[in-house]
């Protein structure tokens, strides 16, 4: 009897322990759980900005202009031609000799950049084209003056006495012009007392001269009386011209 139950607890024990080792080795296996991710990749790095103004952007020759710049996310800035190396923002002056396309670079970790500006250089007028020179020969026409007078007479009237002062002006900045007075009248008259006409004509107009510093060696006098009018109507207006003290460059 003690044997039998041995036996018997014995079965029991085992097919307990069969049924626990199959419990076990038949229950749900444990997952590993996953790798961790890798980090994401880092953003990339931003391309470089850079803008460049000139002030003024037109100059004459010989002045200065003002560059000025601003970048970002760049390391290194040069500007050309001649400038060079620049920080990130800054301005400097330049003096062109000519009209110049100032260029600026910036390069940084994201790639590079450039921007430009323009400084005109105006070119200088042209010099004065000098106006000819007129010769002494239209210089004595323009500026002497012939004296005018009344009928039958040699006196040198208030209007005479004007356009002679004119008349000694230019010779006393030309001292080197010699002169003819010669004296005219109009077409009354006869011949021969009008050259004698003509002569107190041209003598009065000689002195008068004379008297406003002119020397006297510089003029020399011809009466032609009537015989060379300058007017060939027949009325006061145009006898009225010839009756005159005309200045003839001598020399």
């Amino acid at each position: 009897m003690n044997l039998a139950s041995r036996s018997l607890c014995r079965a029991s024990l085992l097919t307990a322990l069969a049924a626990a080792v199959f419990t076990f080795g038949c229950g749900p296996k444990k997952v590993a759980p996953p790798p961790p991710q890798p980090p994401p990749p880092a953003p990339a790095a931003a391309r470089p900005t850079v803008t460049l103004q000139a002030s003024p952007t037109s100059i004459n020759k010989g002045e200065s202009a003002t560059l000025s710049w601003n970048s970002t996310d760049a390391t290194q800035l040069t500007i050309s031609p001649e400038v060079g190396a620049v920080t990130a923002q800054g301005s400097t002056k330049v003096t062109p000799a000519d009209s110049t396309t100032y260029t600026i670079t910036a390069t940084g970790p994201g790639g590079s950049a450039d921007a430009s500006a323009r400084v005109t250089v105006n070119a200088p007028p042209p010099p004065p084209v000098a106006a000819p020179q007129p010769s002494l020969d239209e210089l004595f026409l323009k500026e002497v003056r012939d004296a005018y007078f009344d009928y039958d007479k040699a006196d040198i009237r208030p209007d005479a006495r004007e356009s002679l002062s004119k008349t000694a002006d230019f010779l006393k900045n030309y001292p080197q012009i010699k002169v003819t007075i010669e004296g005219h009248c109009d077409e009354r008259g006869s011949t021969e007392y009008n050259l004698g006409l003509g002569d107190r004509r041209a003598s009065a107009v000689k002195q008068y001269i004379i008297s406003l510093g002119i020397s006297a060696d510089r003029l020399s006098t011809v009466s032609y009386g009537k015989e060379k009018p300058f007017c060939m109507e027949h009325n006061e207006s145009c006898w009225q011209q010839n009756r005159r003290g005309h200045f003839v460059k001598s020399n």
